[in-house]
């Protein structure tokens, strides 16, 4: 049975209109700030992924870059026979045979090739077996992500020993 007294108007207790009977009005719009942040914090959390991991891609290959140019410059001294891609590279800095490989190589890399700063040097003046070959990839990387403040130099030293 129901009692009348609960629906007086001067009965004791909180007005329907008052913001302590209303928690449903409080709470209106909740939901909708809550899922604009946890979106936005998504977002960006997936976006810092997305550019950390293609910047560690770009340092691994500009990495096997320069160990590919060190490496064909230690088979390619001065005692190969040949001509051009087969035959001897150096001693003169940076041969074109060793910066093709090096930009072949790296064109598997997601970035653009003409923006890396190749050196090859021959420390002994001389590309005979027994020197030395110092092979220098740097790339100054290019963000794909834009509202990251830095743009690091990325590179990698390889040297090797001619061995023909």
């Amino acid at each position: 049975m129901i009692h009348a007294q609960h629906f007086a108007t001067d009965s004791p207790g909180p007005r329907p209109c008052s913001p302590e009977s209303n928690q449903w009005g409080r709470r209106r719009g909740q939901g909708l700030v809550e899922f604009g942040l946890v979106t936005v914090l998504t977002v960006f959390v997936v976006l810092t992924a997305v550019e950390v991991s293609r910047m560690v891609l770009v340092a691994t290959t500009i990495a096997s870059a320069a160990r590919a140019g060190a490496r064909y410059a230690c088979v390619h001294g001065s005692s190969r026979t040949g001509t051009g891609a087969s035959g001897p590279s150096g001693p003169s800095s940076n041969p074109s045979q060793v910066l093709t490989v090096v930009k072949n190589f790296a064109s598997a890399g997601l970035f653009n090739t003409n923006n890396l700063i190749i050196s090859v040097t021959y420390p002994g003046a001389s590309n005979a077996p027994g020197q030395t070959v110092v092979v220098s990839v740097i790339y100054p990387y290019d963000n794909f992500v834009t509202y990251f403040p830095f743009r690091p130099r990325l590179g990698s030293v390889s040297q090797g020993v001619i061995t023909f």
